[in-house]
């Protein structure tokens, strides 16, 4: 049970002082061409205004220079730490490193590609002060093909009727969370990890703000087709049973339409004195009901699958360097 007394107790890195007001998560994997970008941007913002700004890193990996990329930041602003994971660990892993490790009253996660534009923050910013304690966005409009425009509509309907709380439509994970909430994510022990998918179950007050999704600045996209739909897998199958459920109805849609052709034989056989066609009949059958096994024993090998992984107990990530906690 999560008690808020014990919020100090979430994280990795735990400091007495909270020491920023607002903290920024980017997780990245080979991003050394948009790093600069991102830094200079997302300062530009918050120029002239009085928030007191950090950053944490999130190195997934990556083997194109771009943790040499951020040590040259750092150089110059104390403000930017890094965390270097000791391999490529996922996107998932890497949120929730960035999220283990930041201090902050309110973090705010996006992506190093720039898709999530930095200036939309000063609005989540404002509310985050009128009492909301997680602020998502909302993509309107996407700037990408038509099949994976597609594909997000259709995975956040799916999963907006299977959950049993409220999860947001075309809310990914660039959002603003308040340090309570984060200490609560932080405290949830599964390895699986959906980030935006814990943040809408633990409830609290939530919004969410319209933003037009840039498409990516300079790079490749590091999400490839297989991992959208491991991604998206997770998600259905750790918030909900409905795939279950799913496999239940389809092993009894199966036994009903056999039921009915053996109705159609006995028919047939003493009104219509016909014979249906024997080894096409049987085969169309037996191919039929041994497809149907094999996705009843796919959906439920997925749900096994997930159990082996977190009995396993082995943490999301492993961290290989932390730059910046030299005096903690």
């Amino acid at each position: 049970m999560y008690d808020r007394s014990e919020r100090k107790k979430a994280g990795d890195l735990t400091v007495k002082k909270r020491e920023k007001t607002l903290g920024i998560v980017v997780p990245f994997l080979n991003e050394a061409e948009n790093l600069q970008v991102l830094y200079r941007r997302t300062c530009a913002v918050f120029d002239g205004l009085e928030e007191d700004v950090s950053f944490v890193f999130v190195d997934d990996g990556s083997t194109d220079g771009s943790f040499q990329c951020l040590e040259e930041i750092r150089k110059k602003d104390s403000n930017v730490r890094i965390v270097r994971l000791s391999r490529n660990f996922g996107h998932q892993a890497a949120v929730t490193a960035g999220l283990n490790h930041i201090d902050a009253d309110a973090v705010v996660v996006m992506d190093a590609d720039l898709q999530d534009p930095p200036e939309v923050i000063p609005e989540m910013m404002e509310k985050w002060r009128e009492g909301f304690q997680v602020v998502y966005g909302v993509r309107c409009k996407r700037k990408e093909n038509w099949a994976k425009r597609a594909s997000y509509f259709l995975f956040y309907r799916i999963m907006e009727r299977i959950v049993d709380f409220s999860f947001p439509l075309d809310a990914g994970d660039f959002a603003l969370i308040d340090r309570e909430i984060v200490d609560l994510m932080n405290q949830l022990p599964e390895k699986n990890r959906f980030v935006r998918g814990l943040r809408s179950w633990v409830g609290f007050r939530q919004i969410g703000i319209e933003y037009e999704r840039d498409s990516r600045s300079a790079g490749t996209p590091k999400y490839s087709i297989a991992k959208l739909f491991k991604l998206a897998l997770d998600g259905l199958v750790a918030y909900s049973s409905a795939p279950l459920r799913l496999a239940n109805w389809i092993g009894m849609g199966s036994a009903v339409v056999g039921f009915l052709y053996f109705i159609y034989i006995i028919v047939s056989k003493i009104f219509l004195k016909t014979n249906p066609p024997g080894w096409t009949s049987l085969a169309v059958i037996v191919l039929f009901l041994g497809g149907v096994q094999l996705i009843v024993l796919g959906i439920i090998g997925e749900y096994i699958s997930r159990i082996f992984e977190e009995t396993k107990q082995r943490p999301s990530y492993i961290v290989a360097e932390r730059v910046g906690w030299d005096n903690e």
